[in-house]
């Protein structure tokens, strides 16, 4: 993946992670928001997402991308592709909208599109998954309508501060890509 690489999705548009984007991550995932929905829950620092950079990105264990408006290139979100097994052709996908009057516009469902299509045709995986808090009713009807489909429901699987919360285990597959 090149630094020039830029995903057009309409209104918003992919782009590559830089170390420059480290502020806008810590600060939206400290966003109560964002946070509540991460099964990482505890506060997100600099030299932890400095950390991610050097050991998951730099090493090709992630691929991450950040959600620009394409109106103002206003960063807003960040899009990333983790465990990458390029064994087995699989991948674990992960979304976040960062700013506040961004969520809600569609912009996760048209990242999650284009993250469906990036799996297939360049990395070319056999299965993309994602993990979902259940009563996170907005993100799973998201996922759904970009193509991902439910595969398990986990019960009581992550400890929160609110007490156990249960996990849906989402996927998209490409027969293709055996």
């Amino acid at each position: 993946m090149t630094e020039q690489l830029k995903i057009d999705l309409g209104p918003v548009y992919l782009r590559p992670i830089t170390l420059e984007d480290t502020e806008n991550i810590v600060k939206w995932r400290n966003t109560d928001r964002v946070r509540k929905n991460f099964i990482y829950q505890k506060p997100f620092t600099k030299e932890g997402h400095l950390a991610w950079m050097r050991d998951k990105v730099a090493a090709g264990e992630v691929i991450q991308f950040i959600l620009c408006e394409t109106e103002g290139d206003r960063p807003v979100g960040s899009v990333y592709f983790r465990d990458i097994d390029t064994g087995n052709k699989k991948a674990e996908y992960g979304i976040f909208i960062g700013e506040e009057d961004a969520a809600g516009k569609g912009y996760g469902t048209l990242a999650a599109r284009a993250a469906i299509q990036y799996a297939g045709s360049s990395l070319k995986l056999h299965k993309l998954m994602l993990r979902v808090f259940a009563d996170n009713t907005a993100a799973v009807r998201s996922y759904e309508k970009a193509g991902f489909e439910k595969e398990a429901l986990l019960r009581d699987e992550i400890k929160t501060g609110d007490g156990y919360r249960d996990l849906i285990l989402m996927a998209r597959l490409y027969p293709e890509n055996r």
